[in-house]
Order: C-alpha cells, then structure tokens, then sequence
C-alpha cells in the first residue's frame, strides 16, 4: 500500500495519576519526527496533577492538537480500548501511548512507513516491537526479548508479545476494533495480537527498540527480565490470575466470533476443550492445537500451567 505523502497519526494516551512522568512523554511526542499527529487523551480518574498537565500542554499546543475527555474508570484496558473503539477518532495510523515512557523520535515514522510500504489495501495490520527498559530514571537496564517465532492466532491465544506502547495500526484494524466495541479483555494490547491474528491480519514485530520503557516495582504486566523478577511474575500468574485472564480472552473473543477465520475458531473451540480435560487429554489436545510461545521459558511455564489446570 503506498502511503499519503503526509500521513495522520490519532495517538491514544490513557492516563491515571501520571503526574510523575508524564511531561517527559508529552516532550517526547513533541520532538517526533513524523509531525501530522493528534494526541487523544482519556484520563481515568486521575486525582494528583495530571489533568493541569494535560491543560497546560492543551494551552501551548492547541485544542486541535490535544483531545481530552473523561475515562471509564473500569481499568487500563478498557480505558485504552474506549478510545480505540471510537469511531468519532479518525486518522491514517493509531498509537497507542502509555504515560510513563519516553518515545524516540523516529518511534512514529518507522512504524507508519513500515505499515504503509508492507500492508496491503482493507489488510488487518498493526506494528509492535521490542523495547529498551530503563529505571524510573531513564537509566537503561535491559532489552526486551526478540521474539522470533512467527506471529499467529496460536501463540496469541496464550502470549501478548508486545506493549501497547509500542503499537501502531492502521485504519483496517481500527475499524475492526470498533465493530467489536468493548471487551472484558485483561489487556489492550494482548486483545489486539488476538483480534487481529484471528481474523487473518498480520501482527508485525520490529526487532529494533524506540521507546524508552520505564520498568516498575512489582508490575505483573512489567518487562524487566532479571531471573527474580520472571520468577516473581510467575508465581503470581500460577495463583489463578493467568487462568482468569484467558477465561476474559475467550468470552471476547466469543464475542468477535463472527469476524473471526473458521480455523481459528476450531483452534479456539480446540483450546476451551484443553483448558477443560483430563490430565492425559489436555498435554494431548495443547499439541493438536498447536500452541506455543516465544521462548523456552514460556514453553516451560505453558507446560506447567497446563499440568496443573491454569491457562
């Protein structure tokens, strides 16, 4: 698809007490060197100095330039997600932005010349990619893994390989989104690796880092790769929380069912009966399904969540 000589980005900011972070962001979107972007922020609730932030920002860029509205207040994704299934945002691409990170500036240029030069006309696509995790200094500690294996309605139905923050989209995708509409999902980002890989569409994952990700203490969604922290991360998901994750991935993906491929509506009908059955059927029925994740250490941990009755 060849793009528009002077693209349009709608960049969907969820915010909640952000007030530590968030200028250093807002910065960042300032110097980017793609320039014909809109920023649409939807606070959820926020009571420290967020929204005089936003006001300020909305005061030196204008109010065409900066968005604002109140959020649903029903958590992160939904947060994210009310912005992305409005049909009242227009644009070329959409980014999804996090509040507490910093975006270099090629971030949006690279994303949208890629999607613009790859995908095809009406083709579900989005753009996501590796990070370079920092403290909350923007001291850099670590890379995010390189994710290798190939992007598919398989691997997505039990692994979100990339942040929202790195996310980018095109107008075909967020169309999708809206004829969905809003979700029970855990995650934003993981719905949108689901979505658009089980209706067909291509998930794209940039080995090159551009963004600065701000890792946190005792995030269970985090990034950072020390073997404590994986280790930490793990547990929490083995106490139920990763079960109850995919029981919301599947009623929404239930709810999409009509948009989604007949083979990967038999992969997810393959899965629910996995998630149900004896010891002996569901190692067999994991592999006739032929799910998997990216790394070794995910394939160990799918096998014990399966052993022991938590996907």
């Amino acid at each position: 698809m060849i793009a528009t000589v002077d693209p349009s980005v709608a960049i969907l900011l969820g915010t909640f007490n952000g007030e530590r972070f968030l200028e250093a962001q807002l910065d960042s979107l300032e110097s980017q060197t793609l320039r014909h972007w809109k920023l649409y922020v939807s606070d959820d609730g926020s009571t420290d100095a967020t929204l005089d932030i936003i006001h300020r920002y909305q005061s030196k860029w204008g109010t065409d330039k900066i968005h604002y509205r109140a959020g649903p207040q029903k958590g992160f994704a939904q947060n994210f997600l009310s912005l992305a299934c409005d049909p009242s945002i227009k644009a070329d691409y959409y980014a999804f932005c996090d509040q507490d990170d910093v975006w270099l500036p090629e971030k949006l240029s690279v994303a949208v010349e890629h999607i613009a030069r790859e995908s095809s006309q009406g083709q579900f696509y989005a753009y996501g990619g590796r990070t370079t995790y920092t403290d909350e200094k923007l001291k850099p500690i670590g890379l995010s893994p390189v994710f290798v294996f190939p992007r598919t309605f398989r691997n997505a139905l039990i692994q979100s390989i990339a942040g929202g923050n790195t996310m980018v989209f095109n107008q075909a995708t967020k169309t999708l989104l809206e004829k969905v509409g809003l979700v029970p999902t855990p995650s934003h980002d993981w719905w949108l690796y689901q979505l658009v890989t089980g209706a067909g569409g291509v998930m794209y994952y940039d080995p090159n880092p551009h963004i600065l990700y701000r890792q946190h203490a005792n995030a269970v969604m985090g990034g950072n790769n020390s073997a404590f922290s994986v280790f930490t991360r793990f547990c929490r998901l083995l106490d139920g929380r990763y079960k109850k994750w995919t029981d919301s991935n599947i009623q929404s993906l239930r709810q999409a069912e009509v948009l989604l491929l007949p083979s990967s509506i038999e992969i997810l009908n393959l899965f629910e009966l996995m998630r149900n059955a004896t010891l002996k059927d569901r190692l067999r029925l994991l592999e006739i399904c032929g799910l998997y994740r990216q790394t070794w250490r995910g394939t160990v941990s799918l096998l014990i969540f399966a052993v022991f009755k938590k996907i």
